[in-house]
């Protein structure tokens, strides 16, 4: 009862870690990433699907994006949904390829890109808390059914206290790495 329980807690905690790691991914360091387009979604004959899955993706330089559509036609499609976006990048067509330069960061831009990691972080940390008081609940509602001991109910919650512990720590480390990565000029 006591394992089950605990594998669910740190189920649920990883899954939120790897949820903070995915908006990570989304903030802009100042350097060219395919991941910087997941969240732009482009009208597709019909269907909205992201900017991968109509065109392909390349980073030529460190400052430089490039896509090239599979359909010629979808060029000023993607070039607008890129241009509603919240990136702040304008891109520039060739015909052939769409490029999208990546301006470097201003101070100014750089601290509100920390501010949304740190936001994201603590959405993180709230998600573990949240995975630590439902295993916390199973425990005591397992005590209540009489299934565990009190001693038992004391132990399973020292050992979520140490999966919260554990969890909270790596999202303050990714937090770190993260906030480093955007600072860095």
């Amino acid at each position: 009862m006591i394992k089950k329980v605990l594998e669910d807690a740190k189920v649920q905690m990883r899954d939120a870690e790897t949820a903070m790691t995915r908006e990570f991914a989304k903030v802009r360091t100042g350097k060219a990433t395919a991941s910087l387009l997941d969240n732009i979604k482009v009208d597709y004959y019909g269907s909205m699907v992201p900017i991968s899955q109509a065109a392909n993706i390349g980073v030529p330089e460190p400052r430089m994006l490039t896509i090239q559509p599979w359909d010629k036609n979808m060029m000023s499609a993607i070039e607008r949904a890129i241009l509603q976006s919240d990136l702040g990048i304008t891109p520039s067509n060739d015909g052939n390829f769409i490029r999208l330069p990546i301006p470097a960061l201003t101070e100014e831009r750089r601290r509100n890109l920390v501010k949304i990691v740190h936001k994201s972080a603590e959405e993180g940390r709230v998600s573990v808390r949240g995975a630590r008081r439902d295993a916390i609940q199973k425990l005591k509602a397992a005590k209540k059914k009489s299934d565990i001991t009190e001693d038992d109910l004391h132990r399973g919650q020292d050992d979520v206290q140490e999966l919260t512990d554990a969890s909270t720590k790596n999202i303050d480390k990714l937090m770190k790495q993260k906030e480093k990565e955007i600072m860095e000029v």
